[in-house]
């Protein structure tokens, strides 16, 4: 019980409680789309991806937070030269006596500036907070806390803005929770929140090594800003490794693998078939660090991919024939 009141508590003096916090990853390079909806169509896959964070492990009612997206994109226009990506976000996080739940549709346009590419896409969604009862208060008879079970839903919009070129860089700008609802049943109002992300990739001459350097900021403007920078090294495009640093939280290294493979299904199209496995372990560096036994995530993504070929044109000389 101790441990529980330490968490919300902690939680209160941050900032960090969910109703006016977006869910953490620390593995958010590999889930782009959940904040930014221009992320959408990026790799030219269509890719399903689960995660699953564990929170400051050691408490009683940590945060447990489940993910689950679709990322892919659509060929449309005269043709098929203009590229569309769609997505599907959706997660539930729960606090204690907390759940929130989170489902968005995701939209982008794309369009070619050279070797680069410029995007920019929405999401539509509804979030839901509620909260159980059976709560154990201090103060009896205290009005704010409540007798029954609550629940309050409100609609969720965000935008964002990509600029990258697949396979070297990326560099992107997002808002989350647009409308800032009022989640009256509950007593809580959403706090806009702001993403400004990049990332490089840069191989190493000589090895089969990539060394790939990434960083988020994020604020809501009410709580002071946070960071993530994470730098890992990726061998023979299949087995990566590194470390991610959230300076006043948490230190995490992480280790992955992947594997992708390209197949022709007949003379007019290739299949390709990826799959990813990755996970991190947060060592707690803030006030709570000892009480947290750090956080554990863990993220799967299979991704497909169908590609027309080519078109081989076939000359013949008729005194051959």
């Amino acid at each position: 019980m101790k441990k529980y009141l330490l968490l919300i508590v902690f939680a209160a003096i941050t900032g960090m409680v969910n109703a006016q916090q977006d869910p953490q990853f620390t593995n958010w390079m590999f889930d782009r789309i959940s904040f930014n909806p221009a992320a959408a169509g990026m790799d030219r896959l269509h890719c399903l991806t689960v995660f699953h964070r564990d929170q400051w492990d050691g408490f009683n009612g940590d945060p447990k937070t489940y993910l689950l997206n679709y990322n892919g994109y659509l060929q449309v226009g005269y043709n098929k030269s203009q590229l569309l990506g769609v997505g599907l976000s959706a997660y539930t996080e729960v606090l204690g006596k907390e759940t929130n739940n989170v489902v968005r549709l995701a939209g982008a346009y794309h369009k070619n500036l050279g070797a680069s590419t410029l995007s920019v896409g929405v999401h539509l969604g509804m979030v839901n907070k509620s909260l159980g009862a059976k709560w154990n208060p201090i103060d009896q008879g205290d009005a704010t806390i409540p007798t029954a079970a609550v629940s309050s839903m409100a609609l969720d919009a965000n935008i964002g803005v990509m600029l990258y070129q697949p396979g070297k860089y990326y560099a992107g700008l997002s808002a989350t929770h647009l409308p800032a609802a009022n989640l009256y049943d509950v007593n809580v109002k959403l706090a806009r929140h702001y993403y400004l992300m990049g990332g490089y990739e840069y191989p190493l001459d000589g090895t089969d090594i990539t060394l790939r350097a990434n960083a988020l900021v994020k604020t809501s403007l009410k709580s002071k800003m946070s960071a993530d920078l994470n730098v890992n090294a990726l061998w023979n495009n299949m087995v990566w490794g590194g470390l991610s640093f959230r300076p006043g939280d948490a230190i995490a290294p992480m280790l992955g693998f992947q594997t992708c493979k390209t197949s022709q299904v007949n003379k007019t199209t290739e299949m390709t078939n990826c799959f990813k496995i990755g996970y991190s372990y947060d060592i707690t560096t803030s006030d709570i660090k000892d009480y947290s036994a750090g956080s554990h995530e863990i993220f799967l993504s299979a991704c497909l991919g169908i590609n027309k070929l080519p078109l081989r044109m076939k000359y013949s000389n008729p005194r051959f024939l």
